[in-house]
């Protein structure tokens, strides 16, 4: 039987038979109730392991229209909120064996590693409440295609974008700017990292009508169209451009260290760093930045709004922090720019669900002879995810809601009981008190404490959860009052 959340946003599932319908929600509930627990062990017994696989060998399901009904349950949620942030990004699915390779996995960096790219647009609320997944793509590099590094800069300069893998960024932009149109009582932004750093992209978002607005981080030090009074030898570039601006506040930051992901990386932005408390100034400015020539002719120029933060009197030893954000978003007041910085702090998020995704849903660790089998269980582990992370989330920023909002009375009764060793309430308690007893299960110390529990403990405790409210019902006071089984 599925679980409650599940029947709610599997609604719109349609996947051509009324039997996968069903077994979709019953997998959905299984794997979200043990989200770490290796397939079988989430399914319970040979039957149901059984029709596991069968559902994820079979040739009308895929990954596409596994997703479809979240994707549409996300649409809901975003017609709820007035401000939805887009958040695009990619992320690597590592499948390296050390013997036998996934038949159908690709190179992930040369040939050494074999797996899965998976390129999202995550849908969050500026505060980072998790609404679900706007658009999700699963795709295996060509073996036989060249690497960036094989060719030259004018090679790849001559490349259609449309036949570049960096087209995703693209796609995933006019995907927002639809979305947007669809809700036009919310505002949407579209959020991306330094790698959407691609003129074709900020030249899209200013296109017009533009229904969505959008904030990438710059990676490149474009060139700048300069009015002929304050030319200097031509164009200037963007950065010094924005440095000519005004200092317009200043902040206290904390710096969290990093460590060098690849040796030989020389990228400023990748290079380690030690964790420290930082002073960065904030300026802004409207930049016009001179079009790149592509094949077929030179590329309009266009006109940005860009925020600079940088650290002010950096360690001699280390890499400063400094970002550079392009966006379409007004930034004439000192509010304003706060906003824009306040909506790129948000891109966090996807890290943080992708962390879920790899180490809370173990999705790298599930053990699929061909590539086309773990697809759709990729997908419903992304369900998985929002799911853990939205629990988490909601539990901050919504902390004196009826926690049965989110989990069922067999849940919240059964998981007080073993936690406080004393009967439930009457009345359920709330939100944050709830989330603050489930991460209790999964090891977080809930005493004289502060900061809230993150996503490791709360899927840890959502597992043993379903165990207690399982037993709850078929044993406890749940078979009394003969509340049936989750």
């Amino acid at each position: 039987m599925a679980a409650p959340w599940v029947s709610e946003e599997m609604q719109d599932v349609h996947l051509g038979d009324k039997r996968l319908n069903a077994r979709l929600g019953e997998i959905l509930s299984q794997l979200g109730a043990r989200p770490t627990a290796s397939i079988p062990a989430a399914c319970g017994g040979y039957n149901e392991l059984a029709a596991a696989y069968r559902f994820f060998d079979h040739d009308k399901v895929g990954f596409e229209n596994t997703l479809g009904p979240h994707l549409e349950a996300t649409r809901r949620r975003i017609a709820g909120q007035p401000v939805v942030l887009l958040v695009n990004d990619t992320t690597e699915i590592d499948l390296t064996r050390p013997r036998r390779q996934v038949v159908g996995a690709g190179p992930l960096d040369g040939g050494a590693r074999r797996g899965v790219f998976l390129h999202l647009l995550q849908a969050f609320t500026p505060d980072g409440t998790p609404l679900g997944t706007v658009q999700a793509a699963a795709w295996v590099r060509d073996e036989a295609a060249p690497s960036n590094a094989s060719r030259s800069r004018a090679q790849r300069a001559a490349t259609p974008i449309r036949d570049k893998e960096s087209h995703r960024w693209l796609i995933s932009l006019r995907r927002a700017r639809d979305e947007a149109a669809g809700h036009p009582d919310t505002r949407v932004v579209y959020v991306a990292d330094s790698e959407a750093d691609i003129f074709e992209v900020i030249g899209e978002g200013m296109k017009g009508p533009r229904t969505a607005d959008w904030i990438v981080r710059a990676c490149q030090d474009r060139a700048t169209v300069m009015d002929e009074a304050t030319a200097v030898d031509g164009a200037g570039r963007l950065r010094a451009e924005v440095l000519k601006a005004p200092v317009l506040s200043t902040k206290t930051i904390r710096v969290r260290g990093r460590e060098a992901k690849v040796a030989c990386e020389d990228r400023a932005r990748r290079q380690p760093r030690k964790s420290r408390t930082a002073t960065v100034e904030v300026r802004a400015a409207r930049v016009t930045l001179r079009g790149p020539w592509r094949p077929g002719g030179k590329l309009p120029d266009a006109s940005v709004n860009v925020v600079l933060v940088r650290e002010v009197d950096p360690p001699a030893d280390d890499e400063p922090v400094e970002w550079v954000l392009l966006t379409s978003l007004a930034i004439d007041t000192v509010e304003r720019v706060a906003l824009v910085i306040q909506y790129y702090c948000t891109r966090w998020m996807v890290e943080v669900f992708f962390k879920t995704l790899k180490s809370g849903c173990r999705v790298e660790e599930r053990r699929f002879e061909h590539v086309d089998r773990l697809l759709p269980c990729l997908a419903i582990y992304l369900i998985v995810s929002w799911r853990t992370l939205s629990v988490c989330r909601l539990g901050r920023e919504f902390p004196e809601i009826d926690c049965e909002a989110v989990f069922e009375p067999s849940e919240w009764r059964s998981v007080y009981r073993v936690v406080k060793r004393e009967p439930p309430p009457k009345e359920p308690p709330s939100l944050r008190a709830m989330v603050r007893l489930v991460a209790q299960l999964g090891g977080y110390v809930n005493k004289a404490r502060k900061d809230e529990p993150g996503p490791q403990t709360v899927w840890l405790g959502l597992q043993r959860l379903h165990d207690i409210a399982l037993c709850w019902n078929l044993f406890g006071p749940g078979a009394e009052r003969g509340a049936g089984v989750v």
